[in-house]
């Protein structure tokens, strides 16, 4: 079997496939914050105009827009700068190690968004059917 070429035909569908699958698992955060769903009582008494709020508006909507892979690169961007914020101004106070501060999930997050920035959204998409017109 020839992996090199199976992966080659299946990265583009693959890059679609994870850029949902974060854009879901984001929008969940946002509407966690946003929404109270699911209840999450650490976000019981999120405050839109507070930090926890904006970044719960950016997951709801950038979520949202990276589930249908609409304006997929600048969100992507957007989100993976929020995520680095993010880890900086909560997480790195725990000590220098993701492990220890409990920063592995955004610097995953920040990663994964800059490297869909990058790439884009791939054949399953708003942008690549707004290309195709």
């Amino acid at each position: 079997m020839d992996f090199e070429a199976l992966g080659t035909a299946w990265a583009p569908r693959l890059l679609s496939v994870l850029r949902i699958v974060t854009g879901l698992l984001l929008l969940e955060n946002g509407t966690a914050k946003i929404f109270k769903f699911p209840l999450v009582p650490a976000f019981a008494k999120v405050e839109l105009g507070s930090m926890v709020g904006v970044s719960g508006l950016l997951e709801l909507i950038g979520g949202a827009l990276l589930v249908v892979g609409l304006l997929s690169r600048p969100v992507a961007f957007i989100l993976s700068g929020m995520c680095a914020v993010g880890y900086f101004m909560v997480h790195a106070k725990g000590g220098f190690w993701p492990i220890l501060n409990k920063g592995e999930l955004a610097v995953v997050y920040c990663f994964l968004f800059l490297y869909i920035a990058t790439r884009g959204a791939g054949p399953y998409s708003a942008d690549a059917a707004m290309r195709k017109r």
